[in-house]
């Protein structure tokens, strides 16, 4: 077998980078998916396998491509374990190989051979690639150079994506390895090479490629927005859009400042729904939620949340408007009564800790916090490491106090609304034990409620 630009698999009698007309596509269905049957040899262990079925999940959360169980199809993917990672590009006819091996079992390099299988080519191999990277053929490693070819390639009508999964990274086949063999321009400090995941522009080159027409995007950065289509105007009808949010590490952290979605009966007919995870599969950190006002702050458990937002045909609204950020540590607090402490108490926190509770109770229930023990690195204006407490969902709401100090007595605290927010930050210098609370949810009561 020969191998082509570190990975490809070559098929005789066929061009190297060229996978021409539909013939090399893996075909569309009646419903307008995709399915690409594969099948995983019993030489993977289950964490393997675990980690394959993550990578393909999220071509099925944010494309119209189906990786699914093979039965009797006769065109399928063979993943197997032999010498090295590497696949052939696009549908090739018959059972065709692609093999993983332990220094490439990572989401993004399964996501890179399971590009390949989909008719992609390296990213740097794209005909307009020298407007965008200096290839320094002296830095390569002898007899390896043909692996930075340039071909006239299918660019989709789509940009260069330096931050492609499908990009070599800086040092690929270097002889050296502080000597780089591709620079990008006009700024050379630009990451490329990364194996984290599909980019957002791969996912667009999918949809393009497979004419996919679905409403979906992915945000990897550690901040940003996510507005549903044509807010603040009503968005359309018939609306079946998710965002996938990504990020290398930490929690996720999103605030909603708008929403505005057709009310119905257990919004049966639009809706927002947000999962604790990459796919529909996951735990909800939201179910079916319409209406208009205030929706509360979620946080996640891991590096990955995806929000879901369907309409019917009948009623539109404007929609919502909500932004994200990462935290190194909190939770999404519902149940009526429980605890919040700083990281590792009651031994000392760590340094660089920016953590967020959200403290959400029922219509009609307040929160009540009570803080037990306090003990804060001390400056006049709490500017180091200190505990925000927020009298409603966002870090917009009214601030109850900005606390630090050792042994510091906090007053009792009590919302004047449905949630309380917290926010815990440390920095790189002092630690101490921090901070433990109980919280718990009580009724509301009015001012000529009898207590």
């Amino acid at each position: 077998m020969l191998i082509h630009e570190g990975d490809i698999a070559l098929v005789m009698g066929r061009s190297a980078v060229k996978c021409d007309g539909e013939t090399c596509r893996w075909s569309k269905n009646n419903s307008g998916m995709v399915n690409v049957p594969y099948t995983i040899s019993s030489d993977f262990s289950d964490a393997y396998v675990s980690i394959i079925q993550k990578a393909m999940q999220e071509f099925e959360t944010l494309t119209c491509v189906r990786f699914v169980n093979r039965t009797t199809e006769s065109d399928y993917v063979q993943m197997v374990v032999q010498s090295g990672c590497w696949s052939y590009v696009g549908k090739i006819g018959g059972g065709q190989q692609l093999s993983l091996v332990p220094e490439c079992m990572t989401h993004g390099s399964v996501q890179h051979e399971l590009n390949h299988a989909l008719g992609f080519f390296h990213e740097q191999s794209r005909s307009d690639r020298d407007n965008y990277v200096t290839v320094l053929l002296d830095n390569v490693l002898l007899g390896t150079a043909s692996n930075f070819q340039k071909y006239d390639s299918n660019n989709l009508g789509l940009e260069y994506d330096y931050s492609s999964v499908m990009h070599y990274g800086r040092f690929a086949f270097s002889k050296l390895n502080n000597l780089p063999t591709i620079v990008p321009k006009p700024d050379a400090s630009i990451n490329i090479g990364q194996r984290y995941g599909l980019s957002t522009l791969d996912i667009a080159k999918i949809n393009k490629l497979y004419q996919c027409g679905l409403c979906r995007g992915l945000f990897s950065n550690s901040t940003g927005s996510i507005i549903s289509s044509n807010y603040p105007n009503n968005y359309p009808k018939d609306t079946d859009c998710a965002w996938l949010i990504r990020i290398p590490s930490n929690q996720i952290f999103l605030q909603f400042s708008a929403f505005d979605v057709q009310a119905s009966s257990d919004c049966v007919s639009d809706y927002l729904r947000i999962y604790d995870g990459p796919s529909r599969s996951s735990p909800l950190l939201l179910d079916r939620s319409c209406g208009a006002g205030q929706l509360p702050p979620m946080i996640s458990t891991g590096t990955s949340m995806l929000i879901e937002f369907v309409s019917d045909n009948m009623i539109e609204a404007t929609g919502f408007k909500a932004s994200y950020s990462t935290v190194t540590c909190g939770a999404l607090l519902t149940n009526p009564s429980g605890t919040i402490s700083s990281p590792m108490y009651p031994a000392n926190y760590p340094p660089s800790m920016d953590c967020t509770w959200a403290i959400n109770a029922p219509p009609g229930f307040v929160v009540s916090l009570n803080i037990t023990d306090f003990n804060v690195e001390f400056m006049s204006t709490c500017a180091f490491d200190y505990l925000l407490v927020f009298n409603g969902p966002q870090t917009t709401s009214p601030l109850i106090g900005r606390y630090c100090g050792k042994g510091v007595k906090v007053p009792s605290i009590r919302s004047t609304g449905s949630s309380l927010l917290l926010q815990f930050r440390s920095d790189s210098s002092i630690q101490l034990a921090g901070f433990f609370s109980k919280y718990a949810f009580g009724k509301f009561k009015k001012k000529h409620d009898v207590a």
